[in-house]
């Protein structure tokens, strides 16, 4: 008997990343111009942004059928594993009630199904922290639990060239779109509460690198007992400066550095700054 980890391709950890961290993925879905794409399967992320660039139409994501997490189910039901599922905020897709719908057909009662409320890096962070947890001899329960408990501390920002893929997507207003678009101003997203809002705005880059360093730091700051995740879209270039920037001031001597991909990315667009973790208590 053993504890088996599943998360979803919004996650962004790669496959051969989830092999070495001994988890499993399974991948939302990109429609391009009618052609779907399993998102880190028979897509790069290098090809999905060059795609994304010159296409005059916005990509749409899908989630996982509940049937892409039978097997698994079914494989743990057969062996007598523990099961921990952890998933894209419900509030931003119904990958979490995939699992749900999922569990309830394979009629296996030690799956443990968490909403992560939160998606890519900040996502990530918490599929590490059950690993670890894991790794420590904790049950599959108390892991859940724990998670259920530390959800509510991931946070994550991120620093956009433009708010054009949100708007084209719907996730946020018109008019928020609209003043993201004057004055090279560059909007600052957050994941509250598992949804998607605009924090704050910036004139530049410069000034939104200020920005994004003004709300890591105010409220009650990093708690850097746990692991911190800084990611990218298609290029490194914004998060390099980011991290040239605030190295010393952010003590960022260690952390994790993750590509964001083309789910995450159909929204965002190319030249995110990312930035997941865990608050102080």
């Amino acid at each position: 008997m053993s504890i088996k980890i599943i998360t979803d391709s919004t996650s962004d950890i790669n496959l051969d990343l989830a092999k070495e961290l001994d988890i499993t993925i399974v991948p939302l879905r990109v429609i391009f111009d009618e052609q779907e794409y399993f998102d880190g399967v028979d897509i790069t992320n290098e090809q999905f942004y060059e795609k994304l660039v010159i296409s005059k139409n916005l990509p749409t994501t899908s989630q996982p059928a509940p049937e892409q997490y039978i097997p698994y189910f079914e494989e743990a039901k057969a062996k007598g594993d523990s099961v921990i599922v952890i998933t894209i905020s419900s509030k931003l897709s119904g990958t979490y009630q995939s699992a749900v719908i999922a569990k309830d057909m394979v009629e296996y009662e030690d799956i443990h199904i968490v909403d992560s409320l939160t998606v890519t890096l900040g996502l990530q962070l918490l599929v590490r922290k059950a690993i670890t947890l894991k790794n420590q001899g904790m049950s599959a329960e108390a892991i859940a639990v724990q998670l259920e408990n530390t959800k509510t501390k991931v946070k994550l920002y991120a620093l956009l060239e433009s708010l054009e893929y949100l708007k084209k997507g719907g996730r946020l207003s018109g008019m928020s779109a609209f003043a993201g678009g004057l004055l090279n101003i560059k909007p600052i997203i957050e994941v509250r509460d598992g949804e998607v809002s605009l924090a704050a705005r910036a004139r530049g880059l410069s000034g939104g690198y200020s920005k994004l360093f003004e709300l890591i730091t105010q409220d009650k700051g990093i708690n850097r007992n746990e692991e911190v995740c800084i990611g990218y879209s298609a290029k490194k270039d914004n998060m390099k400066a980011f991290i040239n920037n605030y190295k010393e001031t952010l003590n960022l001597h260690d952390f994790i550095e993750s590509p964001i991909g083309s789910v995450v990315g159909t929204h965002t667009g190319p030249g995110v700054c990312g930035f997941a973790f865990f608050q102080n208590e």
